[in-house]
């Protein structure tokens, strides 16, 4: 890994809060001139620190209402193709993220939907179709106390 210097940590800060600053701003608001900065932001890029500069969308916004998270425990059989359910998790738009778990469940994935009607669709015709599937226990959201994508670098 590399090391990260002082500057390089306050720029990641400076982008995660807000990735549309220029060069210029982001320079101002961490003590250096554009250059360098840029040279520092540009290494980042390449380097993988940074993996892509996104927008954040408000999905109330947008139609999606329900927030799920739906813990999923796979039978043997469906163990033995894990690749294959990552494969087509990967698939689903409705899937914001999955993870891997270790204890009693195999898999946590969460899920906007338009409604708890749509999910209940995305369960039946998508969800609970996949092969190797033992067991499914979704968690409806009320409402969300704090949601970041910032890093604390």
């Amino acid at each position: 890994m590399t090391e990260l210097d002082l500057y390089e940590r306050k720029i990641l800060r400076e982008l995660q809060r807000d990735a549309n600053q220029t060069t210029a701003q982001i320079a101002e608001r961490v003590g250096l001139s554009a250059s360098p900065c840029w040279r520092r932001i540009d290494r980042l890029e390449r380097d993988g620190f940074i993996k892509r500069r996104v927008a954040i969308v408000d999905r109330h916004k947008v139609g999606l209402n329900a927030h799920v998270f739906a813990q999923v425990k796979l039978n043997a059989h469906g163990r033995a193709n894990l690749d294959e359910f990552a494969a087509k998790i990967r698939e689903y738009p409705e899937v914001l993220d999955c993870y891997v778990l270790m204890g009693s469940v195999d898999f946590m994935i969460r899920v906007v939907a338009e409604d708890i009607n749509a999910y209940e669709r995305f369960f039946f015709e998508k969800l609970s179709q996949l092969p190797g599937i033992q067991e499914i226990t979704s968690t409806v959201a009320l409402s969300e106390i704090k949601a970041t994508t910032a890093l604390p670098i």
